[in-house]
């Protein structure tokens, strides 16, 4: 029998991930082809979609290559993607102008008269989301406005992978789960919300078709293929958006798996038959890759950017002398040498303001209780210290809100490669920390297990959980978890005593 395998691809905003998977969840082969961000002015932020068809193009022939493989043999093309963009695109599937992506945030102002007609409050129990210019609500409104020759042209608005589905296949559709981040959608009801579309005067029938991430959108048609390498009607699965995916990837199913992800920024989420609800909209929901469940998550912005931050400032000599060094461990090492609570030094990790919990744009990165006997040890730990402590509140402020109390909860993405981290984790959480054989795969394997469910190759998503296998795991210490409450009761009344001066800076009352 001719072996099949799934090729997954991962548009991210700063390359698209690729990779070819078997249907028991191996990796075959894997690649990176990187684009670039386009900053037009302060937080106009765009990105050419053609951009990310070469990559896709381009990482499917190489990946065949590599893996020395029949296209035959590809089972499926699947898609995770980065969410909450506007891709214009015509009749054709044709880009009619840059896409407008998920960091763009022109459209405060307008945001913010919407929010003063629906109110934030009403907006989040509909669309399980706050308000925000990130979403892509606002983003086609400004299209609309402002670019009113562009929107006539424009057939559909959809998502990064819906864009390179339409390519490949000539359908439009979008799945749940990207959906979910539009602002658009009613999270309960899951379709398009009238009341929202009319309140930002949206052009509804632009909007494209909702489809299950495990549906079969179309084949490769034959343009397509010559362009990919792939063979002509090969089914292309929809996939989800790239934090659905990744939740998938780490096995969250089951009603109250919970996962971390610490990247660049970082987020926990767990899987649940209902939308979670917090009373200060600290947390939101998503759609999950099975549609009848959803995703709360609390997301930060700078977590392993901050890390990358202190490595920058404090180890540029290493950096230019010894750049095979593995300069994350020498940090590692160093942090090991500081005490719990850093000797009384704190660090807010709000270098890119802040989402969950404070959703404060103006909160700034901050050294607090610096003296002149902290040593470099100390700051590489208040770093490490206060990212974890930013996590612990999102994880509060989920578990606050759900019935059942979480026991554990599996670490991906590069921060769970640090074991001081990892029991830094264990030990402010409270919960045993578990640590998969694969840290960096997680989006693409989620849209792995969707494109198998597909086509048929898995028998449904709950093979995600096969797929995710512990390598090792970590306990908390109760005396150590009872140490960091404190640091935490002071980490948080130190970012209230400062956020009146991040306000003030930046012309806030």
């Amino acid at each position: 029998m001719v072996q099949k395998f799934i090729l997954a691809h991962d548009l991210g905003t700063s390359g698209n991930k690729s990779t070819l998977i078997s249907p028991d969840g191996e990796i075959i082969a894997h690649t990176t082809y990187q684009y670039s961000t386009i900053f037009l002015k302060q937080h106009w932020v765009e990105q050419n979609p053609n951009d990310w068809w070469d990559a896709v193009a381009n990482a499917s022939k190489q990946l065949i290559a590599e893996a020395k493989i029949d296209p035959k043999q590809i089972a499926c093309i699947t898609f995770s993607g980065q969410m909450m963009g506007a891709v214009p695109v015509n009749h054709k599937g044709e880009a009619v102008r840059n896409a407008i992506i998920w960091a763009d945030m022109r459209s405060a102002q307008k945001t913010e008269a919407i929010a003063e007609k629906i109110g934030m409050k009403e907006h989040y129990e509909i669309t399980g989301n706050r308000l925000s210019p990130s979403y892509s609500a606002a983003k086609i409104n400004w299209i609309q406005e402002n670019e009113p020759a562009v929107h006539k042209e424009t057939f559909k608005y959809l998502q990064a992978k819906d864009y390179i589905i339409a390519k490949l296949t000539g359908k439009f559709a979008t799945d749940y789960s990207d959906a979910s981040g539009t602002n658009l959608l009613n999270i309960k009801k899951k379709e398009w919300s009238e009341e929202l579309i009319k309140l930002w005067q949206i052009d509804d029938e632009k909007l494209p078709e909702i489809l299950p991430s495990t549906a079969v959108v179309g084949e490769v048609h034959s343009k397509a293929a010559e362009e990919t390498g792939l063979m002509p009607g090969t089914p292309v699965v929809m996939g989800g958006a790239d934090g659905c995916c990744a939740a998938l990837g780490a096995g969250a199913i089951d009603e109250g798996d919970i996962f971390n992800y610490i990247g660049s920024s970082s987020w926990i989420s767990f899987s649940s038959s209902r939308p979670v609800f917090d009373q200060e909209m600290r947390t939101f929901n998503f759609i999950h890759l099975d549609e009848n469940k959803y995703i709360p998550i609390g997301t930060m912005q700078a977590a392993g950017t901050s890390f990358q931050w202190l490595r920058d400032i404090l180890f540029q000599d290493v950096l230019k002398t010894d750049a095979a060094k593995n300069i994350y461990e020498m940090m590692n090492e160093e942090a090991e040498s500081s005490p719990i609570g850093s000797n009384q030094l704190i660090f807010l990790p709000y270098l890119m303001g802040e989402r969950s919990p404070w959703w404060n744009p103006n909160a700034k990165g901050s050294f607090i209780g610096l003296t002149i006997n902290h040593k470099r040890s100390d700051l590489i730990r208040a770093v490490l210290e206060g990212i974890s402590m930013n996590l612990k509140l999102i994880f509060d402020a989920l578990q606050e809100n759900y019935d059942r109390p979480f026991q554990d909860i599996w670490l991906f993405g590069g921060g769970a490669k640090s074991k001081i981290w990892r029991q830094m984790l264990a030990d402010l959480f409270g919960v045993t920390i578990r640590i998969p054989k694969i840290l960096d795969e997680t989006t693409s394997m989620g849209a792995a297990v969707a494109g198998g469910v597909g086509v048929g190759l898995l028998k449904d998503l709950t093979a995600a959980k096969a797929w995710c296998v512990e390598a090792e795991s970590f306990e908390p210490d109760q005396r150590n978890h009872q140490s960091y409450q404190t640091a935490l009761k002071a980490f948080e009344q130190v970012y209230k005593q400062v956020e009146p001066i991040f306000n003030q800076w930046n012309g806030v009352e």
